[in-house]
């Protein structure tokens, strides 16, 4: 009986956070279908393929859809951000007012260094199409 490769070693998630660590972004690519997916995972969610490989991700985006919080320690927004090749993350947008992120606006994602690394965007230049 062969065994499934996909277990050997970490999984999806520690190699995502590992890459993070590393000062990359890296995103899951179906070879059977072409999808980009984030979060990762050890099958395609578009046809079910285990056969995904990371490829580094530009960062680049758009503003897909946005909501302000409100609370008493500042205003912040939460963001979903359309990557260049298909991917949808959700994270914030810094370096910019809560109210000034726009639908639609342009994107660039920083790694935010840390135990945990985690990317946030941040205004990129074209600003809104």
């Amino acid at each position: 009986m062969a065994t499934d490769t996909r277990f050997d070693g970490p999984g999806p998630d520690a190699q995502y956070l590992q890459a993070l660590q590393d000062g990359r972004l890296m995103l899951q690519h179906c070879e059977d279908c072409a999808a980009v997916r984030f979060p990762p995972a050890l099958v395609c969610r578009a046809c079910g393929s285990p056969r995904l490989q990371w490829r580094a991700s530009p960062g680049l985006g758009s503003v897909y859809s946005l909501t302000t919080v409100r609370d008493r320690a500042g205003d912040y927004n939460v963001a979903l951000v359309d990557l260049e090749g298909g991917a949808r993350m959700m994270s914030r947008v810094e370096d910019t007012a809560p109210d000034a992120v726009r639908i639609g606006q342009h994107v660039r994602a920083r790694i935010v260094a840390g135990e945990e690394p985690f990317v946030v965007f941040a205004p990129a230049e074209g600003g809104t199409p």
